[in-house]
């Protein structure tokens, strides 16, 4: 009998080396599981994105990042507003009404596809093949657009054109118009883009 039994400083020796391996596994584990977590970026991106447009001067343009995508901010001269009306006859989808659930939310779908006339409000993707159209807002003739040109934007990929509210004219490649992100004004010069919900 006295040959099975473990002595107590042996015992305690197994305890101590058994709960160092425990917590020296956990230890070990720790930094390895955090990993999976998503980066405080990340989370970041794929959240809504406060925007102050305070500073924007008619004309002009700012782009935000939102869930990885590029979201313009324009301020329209009342010039460029003015031209609105008078390409809907150029345009494929005028009143925004192809995926409107898709592409416009309710709050969008008017002449200015925006909350705002003024302050337009857009995911600067082609509708394509998801390129980055550039910017053409000076209005006339200028290489790879026509002498009417309105003013708008223009995929350097295959040519296609959209307006001052992100409606794209008609035979181009571009299916659609440029997405209108869900947004709304915290104040008058505060925006969320990313969420659309009063609490």
């Amino acid at each position: 009998m006295s040959d099975q039994k473990i002595d107590s400083g042996k015992r305690t020796w197994i305890i101590a080396s058994g709960c160092a391996g425990v917590v020296g596994t956990a230890a070990a584990a720790i930094p390895f599981v955090s990993s999976f977590e998503p980066s405080e970026r990340a989370r970041a991106e794929g959240g809504p994105v406060e925007v102050d447009v305070s500073a924007l001067k008619p004309g002009e343009k700012m782009t935000v990042k939102w869930r990885g995508k590029p979201v313009w901010l324009i301020k329209r001269t009342p010039e460029q507003l003015a031209e609105l009306p008078k390409v809907d006859a150029e345009l494929a989808d005028p009143k925004s009404l192809r995926k409107p659930d898709e592409l416009t939310p309710v709050y969008a779908r008017n002449e200015y596809r925006s909350r705002k006339p003024d302050l337009l409000v857009v995911v600067g993707i082609c509708t394509h093949l998801g390129c980055s159209p550039g910017d053409k807002f000076v209005p006339g003739p200028q290489p790879s657009l026509p002498n009417d040109w309105p003013g708008g934007f223009l995929c350097p990929c295959h040519g296609s054109t959209f307006d001052m509210a992100g409606r794209v004219f008609k035979d181009k490649p571009a299916p659609d118009n440029l997405e209108v992100p869900p947004y709304m004004y915290l104040t008058d010069s505060r925006l969320v883009i990313g969420d659309d919900k009063k609490a």
